[in-house]
């Protein structure tokens, strides 16, 4: 009777340290959540040279899965390709392709900084040239602002980075042979790894799905960055221009970067007419028949093409784009649509993290299906196809 009054106070002292608990956990979890990220983002920024060439390597690898099963089916009369051997094939071909086309893009790329070096001299007077109309004074300041920049200098830091692209293209056949040797026993270790083996076929499929997009968009991409680059190499040829094999070249890669590639490709291309020709009238022709041309393909044959393949949001791109570049620099922009892909998919099969999947794709729809197939229609379309 006497302990009876004093038992509603303890159990009011417990109750009360519950959410104060709760609360100091979840302050918890977040500062983990916090630093975890911060290391993440120190290993990515620290060793970015070995992780670019590994994604890179895992690109190509998955590129060229289908075709090695493809040469492993095949038949010679009575006998079937070894896998092995397929194998072989394709990282001759992989490794003969990725050092022809670095050559190729070193020696475009030194044709470009010497041909450079030798209007450097008449850049300042050029670039003031273009704002002639908006009086003397602004003229001048713009050659005085244009001169006071140490061309050589930017050129010769540019010059270095680019001499790592050898020693990255060889690392990364180094890491695609390694996945060649690999793959035979991939599904059994996914099997070993997980435990599960209905699990493991989940698992498969998801990474199946992200190897059918990355590989659909990156096989339109360069088709419609091909035939862009062919396109600017005309027009720089009518137009009489020294380097016009180079701006080809260099539009085609620059097209691999989301959105902010076309354009410095455009600019580019005007850049170095007027520096060439000195003349506004050209100048203006060539960049407005290349951004018809880089919009054209880019906004509108781009996109037919790709379909509902990859229904990623233009800002969930920008913002990517820009992340990635922070991160890996350029390399970084030419792997962000690949990786925004992946994490799409992964984090759509991931109840937990599905919101941000939803925040990824362009109508807030998603892939649901985790069978690799193509993902199922958005909702106003099945409406659509319901009505008719």
């Amino acid at each position: 009777m006497n302990q009876s009054p004093h038992r509603p106070p303890v159990a009011r002292r417990l109750t009360g340290a519950d959410p104060q608990k709760s609360q100091m956990q979840r302050v918890q979890t977040g500062a983990l959540i916090i630093i975890a990220f911060a290391v993440v983002l120190f290993l990515l920024v620290q060793a970015r040279f070995l992780l670019i060439s590994l994604a890179t390597a895992i690109v190509l690898f998955s590129l060229t899965s289908d075709a090695i099963n493809f040469i492993a089916r095949q038949r010679i009369g009575p006998f079937r390709i070894p896998n092995f051997l397929a194998s072989i094939t394709a990282l001759l071909l992989i490794s003969a392709g990725m050092l022809t086309l670095t050559s190729i893009i070193l020696s475009q790329l030194n044709t470009v900084l010497t041909t450079t070096l030798s209007y450097a001299e008449s850049l300042p007077g050029a670039a003031a040239a273009m704002f002639a109309w908006m009086g003397e004074d602004v003229e001048k300041s713009v050659f005085d602002t244009v001169s006071s920049i140490n061309v050589g200098s930017y050129l010769s830091t540019a010059a270095g980075q680019a001499g790592n692209l050898m020693s990255a293209t060889v690392l990364v056949i180094l890491f695609v042979g390694f996945l060649f040797a690999e793959r035979i026993w991939f599904s059994t270790k996914l099997v070993n790894f997980i435990g599960d083996e209905e699990q493991a076929k989940r698992v498969g499929r998801i990474m199946a799905t992200i190897i059918h997009r990355v590989n659909y968009y990156l096989l339109v991409k360069s088709g419609v960055s091909a035939v862009t680059g062919v396109m600017v190499w005309v027009v720089a040829g009518v137009f009489q221009l020294e380097l016009a094999a180079a701006l080809g070249i260099l539009t085609f890669v620059l097209n691999y970067i989301p959105n902010i590639g076309s354009i410095v490709a455009t600019v580019l291309v005007a850049l170095v007419t007027f520096v060439q020709i000195g003349e506004p009238g050209p100048t203006a022709a060539i960049f407005v028949t290349v951004g018809i041309i880089q919009f054209v393909n880019g906004s509108v044959i781009d996109p037919m093409l790709m379909g509902r393949a990859l229904r990623l949001s233009s800002f969930g791109i920008i913002i990517n784009l820009a992340f990635w570049g922070a991160v890996w620099g350029v390399p970084g922009m030419f792997l962000s649509v690949p990786i925004m892909v992946a994490m799409m998919i992964i984090c759509s099969q991931v109840p937990e993290l599905r919101p941000i999947a939803i925040l990824l794709s362009r109508e807030g729809l998603p892939e649901q299906d985790d069978d690799g197939s193509e993902a199922a229609p958005s909702r106003s379309a099945r409406n659509e196809d319901s009505a008719a």
